[in-house]
């Protein structure tokens, strides 16, 4: 810390900073802890709320030098395709998202394989403009085979569907692992490391123009960063080529429901980068 800092600065770069670690928690989805946004629902669209207004500023890094420091990390960090795909040979001779799932198969690669009930792949366009990205299988997803069906899901549905105009057969679904983990515990390294040229390969043959990472650890999956998610969410990053807008995973939001402006927020961003006209205020259309 600078030491030409006042001491009230000092308190504020402290409290910056704490903040930033508990919005990181609470989004890991550690219960009880307060919320670092005011807790007032934003009216209108009931997935992620309204517009808010211009005096509603995001949350900043506590400095400029932070602020850097973190731009600095996020640029696309994963290896070149030919190494990350050459880990499972033919990989990079899939030529569409079906033969990619077949070449995954009845996957045993890493040790969730005999815990799940199905592999779940991912659904939606194959030739999307938009991805999201998220975690890992829940129970519901476990069961059905298809990612975010759960509450969570019904949530991200009402976000594509009421906020950005969407079907939410026009986006690609997908998570960072594609079996669920015991007690939907994170993803350990080696589960991600043995799915991850998968979700590479998902980025390379869809295409889009945008990628929604949801949740804490999808963006430091993707990003290979380990900077807390309150500082990287409504700024855009870069993976593969493809732009890619951090923000705060569905099942966050239902524990925090008045964090589902900054979701809005990020939303609409990428809603400008595809050429969706953003309604004057939230909701079905």
């Amino acid at each position: 810390m600078s030491r030409d800092l006042s001491a009230p600065e000092q308190r504020r770069l402290m409290l910056d900073s704490v903040r930033d670690y508990l919005a990181q928690l609470a989004e890991e989805g550690l219960e009880g802890l307060p919320s670092t946004t005011p807790r007032t629902v934003a009216p209108g669209l009931g997935a992620v709320g309204a517009k808010p207004p211009a005096s509603a500023a995001r949350p900043s890094a506590p400095d400029g030098a932070s602020a850097r420091a973190a731009a600095a990390s996020s640029p696309d960090s994963t290896p070149p395709s030919s190494e990350l795909l050459s880990r499972y040979p033919g990989l990079d001779k899939t030529a569409s998202l079906e033969a990619l799932s077949v070449f995954i198969g009845d996957c045993k690669r890493c040790k969730l394989a005999p815990l799940r009930t199905h592999l779940v792949f991912g659904v939606g366009n194959p030739d999307a403009d938009l991805m999201f990205v998220g975690e890992a299988p829940g129970a519901d997803e476990d069961a059905r085979g298809e990612p975010f069906v759960g509450r969570a899901g019904q949530l991200l549905t009402d976000i594509i569907e009421r906020g950005m105009g969407l079907k939410r057969a026009d986006v690609y679904i997908c998570n960072v692992i594609k079996c669920r983990p015991p007690d939907n515990r994170n993803p350990e390294p080696d589960e991600v490391a043995a799915c991850e040229p998968f979700l590479m390969r998902q980025i390379d043959l869809v295409r889009p123009r945008a990628i929604v990472a949801l949740g804490t650890f999808a963006v430091q999956a993707l990003l290979k960063v380990k900077t807390p998610i309150s500082r990287l969410r409504g700024n855009w990053h870069e993976v593969r080529g493809v732009k890619l807008m951090p923000t705060f995973h569905p099942a966050y939001l239902l524990r925090s429901p008045g964090e589902k402006r900054w979701v809005w927020q990020d939303i609409q961003e990428v809603m400008k980068v595809l050429g969706i006209e953003i309604p004057a205020r939230g909701g079905a259309r």
